[in-house]
Order: structure tokens, then sequence, then C-alpha cells
């Protein structure tokens, strides 16, 4: 029995701990010690580049928007990187490049996200490369926001806040998702960011570096190790369309968190970075991921010892409640709070099955498309 208590109130307290106490730990400690980023109007020369396969919905006005920018012309320029893409995506950047000289096409065989961004960034020359998706769309000012950051000498990398709109233009901005930049603001006031997003973000060229994992997971850590911060510039803007269902989002998050397993269990996540940033990346990356691992194992020891008291019956009650109101959410149920536990399932359960998908075949270089975001 000692063995089963220790693992239902170690994974009790691993859960409150990553979802509450460590954001509110976060924030208070960003409060007392803030660590300021020295900004400055600054227009360094920057390559745009935008990682494409078979983009021909949306390559034509993702390059339209980023020459609306409010960035002198002459200190940037915008490069696609193709990855073999067999629709008119090519042909599209093609004509739009023959009016706009400072676009570019790079055709890279079939190899995947990361391997194309690389070949990609050898061939270009800017001081700062910034990168985005094709489905986004960003503020006028986002670029001009977005490498202020880099007037600070110890920033290496910066990474913008990311809007989720609906079709007609509506926020759909969710609860989790604002939590998270909630978070991730905290972070980077306390030094550097855990983790960014692909829709908006850049990295000094002397900074880049090949990486085995994904840019957001990957490029934080690596520049803390180098005695660097990576920060978030919330007025840096992108918007997105969210995928339209739970469904569908919990099928992207499968597609892509098999990657993020490969970074968190390759063993090099946590050498060479400070305590403190190591405790971070403990809280906020890897108990996060094993949300759905702690629920399990909460709920099994949970359901051995309901014999052991009141204590333990109103612990199951609260999980027997919270599957309820899951499953509500599940059904659209007009109840307060039903889509959020919903969709906060379909997120934990996905950490679980995108596990299993990396155990089995690892994490594929190629990506795909998520249903609903173009």
């Amino acid at each position: 029995m000692l063995v089963l208590k220790a693992l239902f109130w170690g994974s009790l307290g691993a859960l409150a701990w990553t979802h509450a106490g460590y954001p509110a730990a976060a924030a208070v400690g960003a409060r007392l010690r803030p660590k300021r980023v020295r900004k400055a109007e600054i227009t360094p020369r920057v390559t745009v580049i935008v990682p494409a396969h078979n983009e021909e919905a949306v390559i034509g006005r993702r390059v339209e928007n980023l020459f609306a920018l409010d960035y002198p012309s002459d200190r940037f320029e915008v490069v696609v990187a193709s990855d073999a893409s067999t629709d008119r995506t090519d042909a599209i950047v093609e004509e739009v490049g023959a009016r706009q000289p400072r676009v570019r096409l790079l055709r890279h065989p079939r190899g995947g996200k990361l391997p194309a961004l690389n070949k990609t960034v050898a061939a270009t020359e800017g001081d700062v490369v910034a990168f985005t998706d094709a489905n986004t769309t960003w503020a006028p000012d986002a670029l001009t926001k977005l490498v202020r950051s880099f007037a600070d000498d110890d920033v290496a990398y910066v990474c913008g806040r990311l809007t989720l709109q609906s079709p007609d233009g509506a926020n759909r901005e969710g609860v989790y998702w604002r939590y998270e930049l909630w978070l991730r603001e905290s972070e980077s006031r306390l030094g550097s960011i855990t983790g960014g997003n692909g829709s908006i973000y850049a990295i000094r060229r002397s900074d880049y570096a090949e990486v085995p994992f994904g840019h957001d997971l990957s490029f934080p850590p690596l520049a803390v190790k180098r005695g660097r911060r990576a920060v978030y510039e919330p007025e840096a803007i992108a918007f997105e369309k969210p995928t339209p269902e739970s469904a569908d989002e919990f099928r992207r998050k499968v597609r892509m968190l098999p990657w993020s397993w490969g970074f968190l269990l390759s063993g090099d996540t946590l050498r060479g970075v400070p305590p403190l940033y190591a405790a971070e990346l403990l809280s906020h990356r890897h108990l996060r991921y094993a949300s759905g691992a702690l629920h399990i194992v909460l709920l099994a020891t949970n359901i051995a010892l309901v014999g052991e008291g009141p204590l333990y019956q109103a612990a199951l009650a609260a999980q027997g409640a919270w599957l309820a109101l899951a499953a509500a959410g599940r059904f659209r149920a007009p109840v307060p709070g039903a889509g959020i536990a919903h969709y906060y399932l379909l997120m934990t359960t996905a950490t679980l099955a995108s596990l299993v998908r990396y155990l089995r075949s690892g994490a594929s270089l190629t990506w795909e498309k998520a249903e609903g975001t173009r």
C-alpha cells in the first residue's frame, strides 16, 4: 500500500505542479525578479523563410502578406523553401518573384521540413533569419516588433505571438492557448522561454544551428546552453485558422508530438543548462508531456486505494466527475467547463498516442497539413 500511495500522491502532485503550481511560481518569480530585454527600433538585414510542401492554396497570399510588412524593403527578402512540391506551389512563387525581385524560390528534394530549412539558411545571407508557416498571416508591424529584441546582445532567439482566428476574422484564441502564452511571457521575463511556435520566430544567423529535432523545442534550450537568451515578444503577432474540431487538433498533435518525445527522451535536454532553467524545462515540458501517463497512474492507484478511506473515495469521485464533464463536452452539452475538459482529455490522450507512435516508428521528417487550417 505504501508504494501505491506514493504513486498516487506523486502523480497527483506532478499534475498539480505542471498545470498550476509552476505557472503560478513562474508568474511570481517574473514579477519579483524580471530580466528585462533591451529593445530598440533596429532594421537588421532579415531573410524570411517559408517552408512549403504542396501549399498552392495559400502560398500566394502568404508571400504577398510578407511584402506588405512595415519594414524597409531593401532590408529583407522572402525565400520559399519548397520541399519537392508537386502542385502549383513553385509556379505561384515564381510568378510572384517575377514581379517582386525580393522573393526567391529554392527547390529541395523531398526530405522534410528540417533539412529544407537547413539548406535554405545555408543559401541565404541575412543577419537575422525569420521563419513562418505557409498558412500564417503576419500583422503589418510583426517583423519590426520581432527584431527589436535583437538590440539586446544577449538575445539569440525571439518568438512572436500566434493568434487563432476563425475564417470570418473572429478571435478563436482558446483558454488553453491564452494560458500557454501567459506562461511563456512569465518564462521570458525570468530569462528564457522553454519553447516557441513555428508561425513567427527569428534567430540571429550566428546563433543558428542544425538541430536533430524541431526549432520550437531545440532553439530555446540551445540558446541558454550557449549563455544566450530566448525571449517572447507578444507584440509581434501572427494569425492562423485553428483546426475546426478538437478531434482534428488531436490528430495534429499525434502527428507532431513524436518530435517532442524524441527531444525529451534524447537525454540531452537538461545537459548544460543552469539549474533554474532545468527546473523550468522539467516543469513545463517533461511533466506536461507526461500528463497522460500521470493521469493513468493516478486513476489506477486511486481505484486500488478506494478502500483506504474517505479521502481516496472523494478523489475517485472527483476523477469520475471530471471524465463525465469531458464526455459532456464531447457531445457539446451546454455544461460550464465541458468544452475545456474535453479538450484537455483529448490533448493528454494525444501525448500517450504520440509516445506509442514515436516508440514504434520514430519521428517523421516530412510533415502533413492539418485539416481545415488553410
